[in-house]
């Protein structure tokens, strides 16, 4: 899943959105520069990835995408699954996106300096550029592909995924719908058992 998917799965624990959002940047044994309930958040971003890999459903969209985008598949799908959070929030969360996106990235500024490089280095996009309220509409969806299709160490094709997205709309909405509950089920789970757990 994307940035806004591990947001809403956080909860409203401060450090597991804040593991949540920089695990991708955590790498090796640079964890260990992290508190006990960070680490959570990294943890659980890693256990939220691993699920959402290998449900049955989120093959479905990825096989769909493969043949053209090879390894971006699975970043597409999870940015198409984010739109769709974005774009049904409501459904979700009483919270709103607005106050959820903005809680987010004050988060990531009051931390700012215990941020990875990498994630020092995203952070005034994603908040300037608000990535995680702009989600929910394909205007903005298709700057997000522009950016990943420019930084990517070869062709890509990700600017054309909104046109794929479109293509098969109805579909991967059906899709993002059959397997999200599953992950939201899963994540509460998890969040209990290593909130009870010493080791992780």
């Amino acid at each position: 899943m994307n940035f806004l998917a591990h947001v809403f799965l956080s909860g409203n624990n401060e450090n597991l959105i804040l593991g949540n959002l920089i695990a991708d940047s955590v790498k090796g044994k640079m964890i260990d520069s992290f508190s006990d309930e960070i680490k959570k958040g990294i943890i659980l971003h890693r256990m939220i990835d691993t699920y959402t890999d290998n449900h049955a459903i989120v093959k479905l969209s990825k096989m769909r995408l493969e043949p053209k985008y090879k390894k971006y598949a699975a970043v597409i799908v999870d940015i198409y699954y984010d739109h769709f959070l974005a774009a049904h929030f409501h459904r979700f969360s009483t919270a709103s996106l607005s106050h959820t996106a903005h809680t987010a990235y004050h988060i990531l500024i009051k931390n700012f300096d215990m941020l990875p490089p990498k994630s020092k280095r995203i952070l005034p996009f994603m908040a300037t550029q608000n990535w995680l309220e702009g989600y929910a509409n394909l205007h903005d969806l298709q700057r997000v592909f522009n950016g990943m299709s420019r930084r990517a160490s070869f062709a890509s094709g990700m600017e054309d995924a909104i046109d794929d997205l479109k293509k098969d709309y109805q579909l991967y909405e059906k899709e993002f719908f059959g397997f999200f509950p599953d992950l939201v089920k899963y994540t509460r789970m998890k969040i209990a058992e290593i909130s009870q757990s010493e080791k992780y």
